[in-house]
């Protein structure tokens, strides 16, 4: 087995290497290098927003901040839901808020879950966190089909597994791939016999100008629980944002029983106020990386020995064909270009041959160009 942190050459920045085997996911900057250099890096494994939040909505939270943290949270969650509702347009009593929506992951899992297939590669989070190991049953994706999910093949093999709730992640983590809405309806048509239908649709602002969304649709379908992570499309995972959505206010009770009090922190609540305000900036920003997300697709896949797999969201998977393994690749970017891409070799389902870059903006995305030409050529 290869390790999971190489060095071309010694290096001079004392990189915490060791970190990599202690996490399925990757380890932060400041873990790795400390706050102060961390600054130095630029982050291609931060998947969220980099034009988002504005920079008056930061402002607005540094000028709030010594009131705040001498504050408590709301200890009613319906309070931010009410906040969140508006902005999404729905009502509050089919949302609930999470720490980020790993801590909603987990609270599905515990409640609702008891065998569950998942599609891999994908999100750890979805396998790592049900109660027994064995309850999450993989339905690995093909290389050769570019690990694109087939739905209708999906269905049918968890139908012969027995299993009664699914995932489907839209847009894939970190695969990139994007079902349409029109499919993604007719797949829970037809998964009308299963107890959940997990959607996962972190990315799902990402997509395009029509944003094929689940939530506008979802009193159709009682099975169905929407997940989202707030840090990517809104550009705030330190302040630990999610949510989850559904129609079916029982099966979302028997979650809200088990949520802590004061499980949001006071600047997350406050960071919700900020958004109607600010929802014209938000829409350009996200126009702003779907349109660098495309570029850096194009020109990555114009370097002779990178694959880089179709993507609906503001990353992309790359095959490395020659030369690397993702570690080695990775740990070339941050020792000589001060770049830090996700090497994918923790994924399940996934090779040691596979990095995920997010876009990090224009002029970042055409430094990474540049060092990735350099290091394949």
């Amino acid at each position: 087995m290869r390790p999971r942190f190489m060095l071309t050459k010694p290096s001079s920045r004392a990189i915490r290497g060791d970190l990599f085997p202690d996490t399925s996911h990757s380890p932060s900057l400041a873990d790795l290098v400390g706050y102060e250099r961390a600054a130095e890096i630029v982050d291609f494994c931060f998947i969220a927003n980099p034009y988002y939040p504005t920079p008056e909505m930061i402002e607005s939270l540094a000028e709030a901040l010594p009131t705040l943290i001498k504050s408590y949270p709301s200890s009613n969650p319906a309070t931010a839901a009410r906040v969140l509702a508006g902005v999404l347009g729905v009502d509050a009593d089919d949302l609930i808020l999470g720490n980020g929506a790993t801590e909603l992951i987990v609270l599905i899992n515990e409640v609702l879950v008891d065998r569950i297939g998942v599609p891999v590669p994908t999100f750890g989070e979805y396998i790592e966190k049900v109660r027994d190991p064995a309850a999450a049953e993989v339905f690995a994706l093909r290389p050769d089909r570019d690990y694109q999910l087939d739905l209708g093949e999906y269905l049918e093999w968890g139908r012969a597994r027995g299993l009664k709730s699914l995932l489907v992640i839209n847009p894939g983590n970190p695969t990139g791939q994007l079902h349409s809405l029109d499919e993604m309806v007719a797949f829970l048509e037809r998964a009308a016999d299963m107890d959940l239908v997990i959607v996962d649709e972190s990315f799902i602002d990402f997509a395009g100008d029509a944003t094929p969304s689940l939530v506008p649709m979802a009193h159709r379908f009682s099975n169905l629980l929407i997940v989202r992570s707030m840090s990517k499309n809104y550009g705030v995972p330190g302040l630990r944002l999610g949510f989850c959505y559904s129609r079916n206010r029982a099966m979302l009770a028997r979650l809200r029983r088990l949520l802590p009090t004061w499980h949001l922190n006071i600047l997350a609540e406050y960071f919700l106020t900020l958004l109607p305000s600010s929802d014209a900036a938000y829409r350009a920003s996200l126009k702003q990386v779907t349109s660098d997300v495309g570029r850096l697709s194009d020109e990555l896949s114009a370097i002779p020995g990178l694959f880089v797999y179709p993507t609906g969201s503001n990353f992309v998977l790359v095959r490395i064909d020659g030369g690397y393994t993702a570690a080695q690749l990775q740990a070339s970017l941050l020792d000589d270009h001060l770049m830090y891409v996700r090497d994918c070799s923790n994924k399940v389902g996934l090779d040691d041959c596979h990095v995920r870059i997010a876009s990090q903006g224009r002029e970042p995305d055409a430094r990474l160009v540049r060092a990735m030409r350099e290091l394949m050529g």
